[in-house]
């Protein structure tokens, strides 16, 4: 007898009917008609509105297919329909829960003229908008077709512009303005600018109509129209018999005249809103729209709608509620509300003890650092002290540019955190860069530069470590000079790599098949995936196959799985990289069907260009225990028992600035021009955000700020004092972090320096549980080995000398004059890359020497005002700290340029020879050979023929006189005189000496106007001073010992804080247990 297998699907329990509060009944048990309801945080709206609508369904009669149910994102329409279906609790179709633009694009859709869907109607997202936008704007300039003001002309590429000209577009779309209507505004108030723009929205239109186009304030636009013809209107009104909308608050005028046409004349229409939460106007939303709702859709008999307010928080207790009443009551409410209902709305009783009085705390900090990691320590204490979940804290901070250093410092202190995908534009994750950079490589293969060649290697596709890159460089370089056997220079290793990837992807051999190792066969594997890719763009392929084949031809996505089953911070990063990676690949679907098959480059093109946010990540759900960070706009909605609201600093928040200031779109109106916001208004904004931003919390506030302690530091936000007028001096950075890490440094402090031998030797045992957990997987715990201790490690031997052993030392003056002075500072700043940038001092002697160039030359007189204005020129490329310090810097050049100009024109017996003279030549030195190369300032002749070299000088100090016999640089001009390098000026090879000329300082009183100038004699024998120091530094060279040599010159050192002969230096190396030279 044979098994007979059934599914049974387990019985669905509707959810118990909730207990409604006495005004959530009130609203419910509402008569027909239109109705406003005012609800702050936590009072239950979503709830009473679920309810009013299962209300009318299941008591009333109505078909589910009567209620209509607006929203404001994917997210809350999603849910609404879930609760909504959950408490009906039939099998029957659940009430159309949707946002405004996709009732819009269904509405525009169904009664549109069949014959104009010959393709489908794409709706362009905002990204999407806004690289449209900033194309047709480079085009109307290019083609002449709209008459910018020339003013424009020059921002025409700029992000900013293409803003504000999106922002002109809406606005006028928002007020029912077609582009005649603008135009005509512009003329009538003197605005060209309004002019050119009404020029341009003809030519916008024209092309989404080409394409069947539309983006959402067109959308909405043309949903107006669609329902403006009475037999829609009609039909519509047949059909649908409750009309529910949710945030009311963030309506614009277009979705106020849509629902007038749908839901007007007295018919049922419930919106819910919070004037106090109205934070879109950059939006185009006008809380006036809520304020005005009982005039604008009155009852049948003509009178105002009635309306009705939500009196019981559950949020939170009394001590959130208070400091959020605090914070808004500022905050006015234009228009006539009942004062009695706002007074109910503005101050609800809160649900306790149920939900506990709630704590909030207000702390400064002397710097952003201090900020962000008490921030974190907070977290941390509260996720393993309190056992609270990471995903049940929040940081909310003002905009979206605080989101990256706020994200690196979180993860940095082992803090997972979650960031909306909305926040950052798609082109900008991690994920997306490289697919994107390896698409655009396959597809323009001459793009392959040694940047682009390493970051591919290095990057999850290629799976290397920086060293093997480098490694597989050298063993290029190695190659490539066998192969030119001294005929020509070695190609740079950078460059042979990219050629060896090049050739495998265009199917050539290559040289990466003849070398041994695992990085060549790694590059090799890389090159022959991009290879791959190639032959599918040159096949014409969709980028979404490019992309798959780049994606799934590595072993990346299931490095990515693994880091989810592992868990952690790392689990979060891994969720988020997979959450991009689709994103792209839906991305490049729906270009795929938008662009009818414009290929790989159009593609590219439409991404990159991309600068904002976009859609595709911003609806995902949260993935994994994270804590959130994300803007306070993105917050709306949300709440979580623990909040932190960081960076709230005067200038910032409140941010008082103007949007759109630039073309005035919020002034653009029906008629006449309208009032430009007021600095109140503004600020009233920026405080009803501060109000969306501190009411997320239900358990658990808390705000942070930076005071600084300098005057024109950074200082706490003026709504700080609405939350806690006696607040806490600020902290400095914690003692310690509460990590792992922070753990693990105390216990390796304890075992060091404590002098209590029970106390160390249980510190040694911790710190070997921990190092065990770590061999076992716990990455974090990775660092607990001794073998991974830096001040443990063994001396670093690199696989390549720094100079090539079989050539002589390349010096020039300079570098031995660094390698006397401090061989260590040499290194770090010369071999290691580790100097900072090119400072203004720089700059001026910079110009200073060109001028003195053009001089001795003839290419210009000596006369100070040419010279002078030659300077002016170039002055201003020069970058300052400060423009006082320009004016004073200029002063100086002026006087240094007055001292050259004396000092060239004395009568000192010497003729000009040439003037920044290169030079490179061979010296032999005992136990090695050494090339000196470099330039000289000035070579001149003395009355005996010999050769006197001149190097100018704009420093502020200068060598002591004792020091000028020994000097480095001028010794190096000397022996290169005497060995030829001037050959060719002059007849003999005898150095007459070298001098510092000081440009900054003046000679002594007797040479009134004249630099300081120290003179160096010439050398007595040819085993001088600088004989030994060339030895001395090739010797130091070839050994690759490089010793800090404390002196004068410490004092400008920019490398003391890691030096181990200066305090902070030997600090740091004792906290790490290295041993000190």
């Amino acid at each position: 007898m044979s098994a007979q297998y059934v599914l049974r699907p387990p019985p669905r329990q509707a959810p118990a009917q909730p207990e409604l509060d006495a005004c959530q009944r009130a609203v419910v048990d509402a008569p027909g008609g239109p109705l406003l309801v005012l609800a702050g945080p936590g009072t239950g709206k979503t709830t009473t509105l679920v309810e009013l609508v299962v209300d009318r369904i299941d008591r009333r009669g109505l078909d589910p297919a009567e209620v209509l149910v607006l929203t404001f994102s994917r997210k809350a329409a999603e849910e609404l329909r879930g609760r909504i279906g959950a408490r009906l609790g039939r099998t029957t179709a659940a009430p159309a829960a949707v946002t405004f633009h996709a009732f819009c694009y269904g509405l525009v859709r169904r009664f549109q003229d069949p014959a104009a869907f010959t393709t489908p109607l794409q709706l362009l997202s905002a990204p999407e908008q806004d690289v449209r936008i900033r194309e047709l704007l480079a085009g109307s300039v290019r083609d002449g077709r709209v008459s910018w003001p020339a003013s424009m002309v020059p921002a025409m590429g700029t992000r900013g512009l293409a803003a504000e000209v999106q922002r002109v577009l809406s606005s006028a779309r928002e007020r029912g303005l077609d582009p005649a209507d603008v135009t005509a505004a512009g003329a009538r108030s003197g605005r060209p600018e309004w002019v050119a723009a009404g020029q341009f929205f003809a030519d916008y239109l024209d092309v989404l109509d080409a394409q069947n186009q539309l983006d959402y304030a067109e959308l909405v636009h043309r949903a107006v129209l669609t329902v403006s013809e009475p037999s829609v209107r009609d039909a519509l009104r047949r059909e649908i018999s409750l009309v529910v909308v949710d945030e009311y608050q963030d309506t614009d005028l277009a979705q106020v005249e849509l629902l007038r046409a749908i839901a007007g004349d007295g018919r049922d229409l419930v919106v819910v809103g919070d004037p106090d939460q109205s934070i879109y106007a950059f939006r185009g939303a006008e809380m006036r729209s809520l304020l005005r709702f009982p005039r604008d859709f009155p009852r049948a008999d003509g009178a105002p709608a009635p309306t009705y307010a939500l009196r019981t928080t559950r949020r939170f207790g009394d001590t959130i509620l208070g400091a959020s009443r605090r914070v808004i009551a500022a905050a006015g409410v234009p228009g006539s509300l009942d004062r009695d209902t706002f007074q109910a709305f503005r101050n609800p009783k809160p649900v306790e003890p149920a939900v506990g009085a709630g704590q909030v705390h207000v702390q400064t900090f002397s710097s952003a650092a201090a900020e962000v990691e008490h921030i974190a320590a907070l977290l941390r204490r509260a996720h393993l002290n309190d056992g609270l979940s990471w995903s049940g804290m929040a940081v909310l901070v003002r905009s979206r540019v605080s989101i990256s250093r706020l994200q690196r410092a979180l993860i940095a202190a082992d803090v997972p955190v979650e960031v909306a995908g909305d926040e950052v534009p798609l082109r900008s994750e991690p994920v997306a860069q490289v697919l994107l950079t390896a698409l655009r490589v396959a597809a323009q293969l001459d793009r392959l530069d040694a940047a682009l060649a390493e970051g591919l290697l290095t990057s999850p596709l290629g799976g290397m470590e920086p060293g093997g890159v480098r490694r597989l460089a050298r063993q290029l370089r190695r190659q490539d000079t066998d192969l030119a056997a001294g005929e020509r220079v070695p190609a740079p290793s950078g460059q042979l790599l990219a050629e060896a990837l090049r050739a495998i992807i265009c199917g050539s051999p290559g040289t990466l098949e003849t070398l041994p190792g695992l990085e060549a066969h790694q590059a090799h594997r890389v090159a022959r995936l991009l290879a791959q890719a190639r032959a599918l763009v040159k096949g014409r392929a969709a980028p979404e196959e490019i992309l798959w084949c780049l994606w799934s031809g590595t072993s990346w996505p299931r490095r990515l799985q693994a880091q989810l089953a592992r868990g952690g911070p790392g689990a979060c990063a891994a969720h988020r990289d997979l959450d991009a990676a689709c994103a792209l690949f839906a991305m490049a679907a729906r270009a795929q069907e938008r662009q009818q098959c414009r290929g790989v480059q159009a593609f590219l093109d439409e991404i990159v260009g991309q600068q904002i946010p976009a859609g595709p990540l911003a609806e995902s759900g949260v993935r994994g225990d994270a804590v959130r960070l994300l803007t306070a706009h993105r917050a709306k909605g949300l709440e979580w028992p623990l909040v932190v609201v960081a960076g709230v600093q005067e200038g910032v928040w409140p941010d008082l600035r103007r949007r759109g200031s630039f073309l005035d779109a919020d002034r653009l109106d029906v008629g006449a021009l309208r009032e430009q916001p007021s600095a109140a208004q503004l600020l009233a904004e920026e405080r009803r955000l501060f109000y969306v931003a501190v009411t997320r919390a239900r358990e658990r506030l808390f705000v942070t700020a930076v005071a600084s302690p300098s005057v024109d530091g950074e200082q706490p936000s003026r709504f700080l004092d609405d939350l806690d007028r006696d607040q806490t001096p600020p902290l400095g950075r914690p003692v310690r972090p509460v990590s792992l890490r922070g753990v693990l440094a105390e216990l390796r402090l304890l075992a060091e320096t404590t002098d209590d031998p029970g106390v160390r030797v249980a510190a040694a045992r911790r710190i070997a549980r921990l190092a065990a957990a770590g061999v076992a997987g716990t990455a974090q715990l990775a660092c607990a080995h001794p073998d991974r201790w830096w001040g443990l490690l063994e001396l670093t031997e690199s696989a390549t000398p720094i100079r090539d052993t079989n050539a002589p030392v390349a010096l020039s003056g300079s570098a031995l004059d660094g390698l006397v002075t401090c061989s260590l500072r040499w290194f770090l700043s010369r071999e290691a890359g580790a100097a900072g940038l090119a400072s203004t001092a720089q700059g001026f002697g910079s110009a200073l020497h060109a001028v003195a160039e053009d001089v001795a030359t003839g290419k210009s007189p000596a006369d100070p005002a040419v010279l002078g204005a030659e300077l002016d020129r170039v002055w201003d490329a020069l970058p300052f700290a400060a423009p006082w310090v320009s004016i004073r810097e200029r002063a100086e050049a002026g006087a240094a340029l007055k001292r050259f100009l004396s000092w060239h024109q004395a009568q000192r017996g010497r003729a000009v020879l040439a003037a920044e003279r290169a030079f490179e030549i061979e010296v032999p030195v005992p136990g090695d050979r050494v090339v000196l190369r470099g330039s000289m300032d000035r070579v001149e002749a003395d009355a005996e023929g010999r050769v006197v070299v001149v190097d100018l000088k704009t420093a502020r100090t200068t060598p002591g006189s004792a020091a000028i016999g020994q000097h480095p640089q001028l010794g190096v001009y000397q022996v290169a005189v005497q060995h030829g390098a001037v050959a060719d000026l002059s007849a003999t090879t005898s150095p007459g000496g070298a001098e510092l000329v000081q440009l900054r300082q003046d000679a002594p009183r007797q040479s009134a106007g004249l630099p300081r100038v120290q003179r160096q004699e010439p050398p007595a024998a040819d085993d001088g001073p600088v004989h030994a120091q060339l030895s001395a530094a090739a010797r130091t060279i070839r050994q690759e010992v490089f010793a800090a040599s404390p002196g004068p010159a410490c004092r400008y050192c920019e490398f003391r804080g890691c030096c181990p002969a200066q305090p902070a230096g030997q600090t740091l190396l004792a906290a790490t247990g290295a041993e000190q030279p």
